[in-house]
């Protein structure tokens, strides 16, 4: 970068100032790691559980992210495109645009959102409506590094409506009174 930035300055001759204008834009450029300069997909399973009326109609959101404060928000899941998939075996059976979270189904949305730099470890969802709805598991899977991946998150038992409900298992650690966790604090979280 030195060699780059000295023979531009060479170059400048008189225009001193918009040389260096044009040299914080250089630097800035390059200061930038590709994560930040690129999104990443993600394909999220959800299953809805097959108690009676678990099925919602309402909004969901979803929230996930890494143990390196990377938050990816999915304000309206059921606005994504969804396709339905066997639960005991995970391949597609439609790609026909339908209603997601019905009872006992197994339901699949792709986002895409700013990359995580580690393994997901902690899922959000939001309920926002008037029914209640009774996920069974969910999990994020990141199409550039599976590595990065989320295990299952499992839920089993009606959501709470108009709060965050979820797991997080990012920083714990075993002592003898059990497992502590790290306390995260999420400025503006909508």
């Amino acid at each position: 970068m030195k060699m780059r930035s000295m023979a531009m300055l060479k170059h400048c001759g008189k225009s001193f100032f918009s040389c260096v204008l044009l040299l914080a834009v250089v630097v800035q450029g390059e200061s930038l790691s590709p994560q930040q300069k690129k999104n990443c997909s993600y394909v999220i399973t959800i299953e809805t559980s097959c108690a009676w009326g678990a099925e919602t109609s309402n909004h969901v959101s979803l929230r996930f992210g890494d143990s390196n404060s990377n938050d990816i928000l999915v304000r309206h899941l059921n606005t994504k495109p969804v396709r339905k998939l066997d639960p005991l075996n995970p391949e597609v059976l439609d790609d026909v645009p339908r209603k997601p979270f019905q009872a006992c189904e197994v339901d699949q949305f792709q986002v895409t959102g700013p990359c995580v730099e580690s393994p997901i470890c902690y899922l959000y969802l939001k309920l926002i409506g008037n029914d209640d709805w009774r996920p069974g598991f969910a999990q994020v899977q990141m199409l550039e590094g599976s590595h990065f991946s989320s295990q299952y998150f499992y839920f089993r038992r009606y959501l709470p409506r108009h709060v965050w409900h979820g797991s997080d298992v990012c920083d714990r650690e075993v002592t003898p009174f059990g497992l502590k966790h790290k306390r995260k604090v999420y400025h503006n979280m909508p």
